[in-house]
């Protein structure tokens, strides 16, 4: 393990549950937060931030005219951060392969689906109206391809009859909030890595599906 603290800088646009849930664990862990980003100004993740001491910042779309030009002050305010890993976490923008490939290896998003299944957004929605029998989360670095990098850990759900679109995603929230901290976690212990679009853990090649852990 890392003897310093893996320096993470967390992108979000809403709420900021998972972010909430980095932070409660990184305070005996072996990752820090040293930033939080914003392209919503009016995120609540922000206040969650603000509340834990951890720098906050807005880089807001809206103000900038062209997707380009958003991403280039993103990356001189990450360039100024310096963090190790990026994680993702509920940030509603695609990126640009530019930007992507900037951090090759070093960005990590969280998906409600068990990927390859269901990309995109509405996954709870499209679930169930699928007739699904299972749902979950899924931990992936980020490439080019949306939603599309190599699964690191996937958690799975049932999916019950009279569930709706907030019962199920109440149900995988609580996976997501279990599985990123425990990734992110792999990251900062130099025990998880990505080489030709797979990922690795402890130096083994993992399935495509990633890896399955049983929460505790």
């Amino acid at each position: 393990m890392k003897t310093n603290h893996c320096k993470l800088a967390v992108l979000i646009s809403g709420n900021g549950t998972n972010l909430q849930a980095l932070m409660d664990a990184s305070f005996n862990s072996n990752f820090k937060i040293s930033a939080v980003i914003s392209n919503n100004p009016n995120s609540f993740g922000l206040q969650r931030a603000e509340k834990n001491n951890i720098a906050t910042l807005v880089i807001n779309h809206k103000e900038y005219d062209s997707k380009q030009a958003f991403e280039q002050a993103l990356m001189i305010k990450l360039k100024e951060i310096n963090p190790d890993l990026i994680a993702l976490a509920g940030f509603m923008r695609i990126l640009s392969p530019n930007f992507v490939n900037h951090y090759v290896g070093k960005i990590l998003n969280i998906h409600p689906s068990l990927l390859p299944k269901y990309t995109g957004i509405n996954t709870h929605q499209r679930v169930i109206e699928a007739n699904e029998s299972e749902h979950g989360v899924s931990v992936h670095y980020v490439t080019e391809e949306l939603d599309g990098g190599p699964v690191i850990v996937q958690e799975k759900v049932p999916v019950f009859n009279d569930d709706t679109p907030e019962t199920l995603a109440t149900r995988v929230a609580e996976k997501e909030h279990i599985i990123y901290p425990k990734v992110v976690s792999w990251f900062a212990a130099d025990r998880l890595a990505m080489a030709a679009n797979k990922a690795y853990l402890d130096q083994e090649l993992l399935p495509a599906g990633g890896a399955e852990i049983k929460s505790e």
